[in-house]
């Protein structure tokens, strides 16, 4: 892990305060900005994102889903978590806090898209930083190889339907045709482009080569985050600085959806009778998020100034001290896991 990712709280942070200040300094730069779209999409956070997205799938190797079946107790728990309790248990943790225990501290016309960049945060797994948390953790590569390949592709079909489900059912009118054009955009286009890209230079120049990319690409993909955060806390910033406890009680349903997806996938996977070194990755993935597909999702659905955004952005700046803890736990736990009772 570089110094760079390693600090991205800190760089994520300064971003807040440059954002905040440059929005209050130069508003008229920023609505310049927020108005070069097309059908709802912004032009320059459209680019951004690219170039958030495709150096991390230049990463995934889709030949990795023939392994499928080697670590399937690991994978079946990984997938349980991810499709069958993440998502559904953010909607409820964004309801019972955001919508209710938290609703008389925050702005009333904001509630429900808070509710939506939370469920939007926990729709998607995480693509690119769970190789950083696995190596970490002496995790299985082959597994966490594997099992993102397969949330990929499942992400392509599934990521849609589940936020339209979820945003129905927490009485969000769903712009369904926004909602597939950002899944086209942001998943299927960069995952193929991503591919032939890996595909093509393998075939000519062989694994070093990709290997050269993707460390020259690296910086690049948190360039574009943080200059997406500068872009959005532009918009935010009126609203933070009126209220600026907002983004700490947001954090509360993500600090409690993030240990509790990573602790139940730790047990399931342990009860199973899964290794450790598949069991650690698991557990990392299940918790961790797409955020940066969640940022462009919840521009191009609720746009810049939405609690959407807001929400999703959060999750961005606590994601790398957040996932670092669970690391900890993870590493710390070994000898209790490794221990098989009767």
């Amino acid at each position: 892990m570089s110094t760079f990712e390693r600090y991205l709280t800190i760089w994520v942070g300064l971003c807040i305060v440059a954002g905040i200040a440059l929005g209050q300094l130069l508003p008229g730069v920023f609505h310049m900005i927020g108005a070069a779209e097309i059908a709802k999409v912004n032009l320059p956070v459209a680019v951004l994102i690219w170039l958030m997205i495709i150096p991390m799938l230049l990463k995934i190797d889709f030949a990795a889903l023939g392994q499928v079946g080697k670590h399937w107790r690991g994978i079946g728990v990984t997938l349980f978590i991810n499709w069958a309790i993440k998502p559904f248990s953010m909607a409820l943790l964004g309801w019972l806090f955001i919508g209710w225990l938290f609703r008389p501290l925050l702005p009333a016309a904001q509630i429900d898209s808070y509710i939506a960049g939370l469920i939007l945060l926990a729709a998607a797994p995480c693509t690119a930083m769970v190789f950083v948390w696995s190596n970490l953790c002496k995790g299985e590569p082959h597994f966490t190889l594997t099992q993102v390949a397969l949330n990929d592709l499942i992400m392509v079909v599934a990521f849609a339907p589940i936020v339209g489900l979820l945003l129905g059912l927490s009485a969000i009118t769903v712009p369904w045709a926004t909602l597939v054009l950002s899944v086209v955009l942001y998943i299927v286009i960069p995952v193929i482009l991503a591919q032939a890209i890996r595909r093509t230079l393998l075939a000519t120049s062989g694994p070093d080569a990709l290997t050269r990319l993707l460390h020259a690409l690296s910086p690049v993909s948190l360039v574009a985050l943080l200059a997406t955060l500068v872009l959005l806390f532009g918009f935010q910033g009126q609203q933070i600085i009126a209220q600026p406890a907002i983004i700490a009680l947001l954090a509360v349903p993500i600090l409690i959806q993030v240990y509790f997806n990573a602790g139940l996938a730790y047990l399931l996977n342990r009860v199973s009778g899964e290794a450790h070194s598949v069991a650690g990755p698991s557990a990392l993935i299940g918790a961790s998020n797409f955020f940066e597909l969640a940022v462009a999702a919840a521009i191009s659905l609720f746009g810049f100034q939405s609690g959407a955004a807001l929400a999703t952005v959060v999750g961005v700046l606590i994601e790398v001290p957040v996932m670092l803890s669970v690391v900890a736990i993870v590493n710390r736990t070994k000898r209790w896991y490794e221990v098989r009772t009767a």
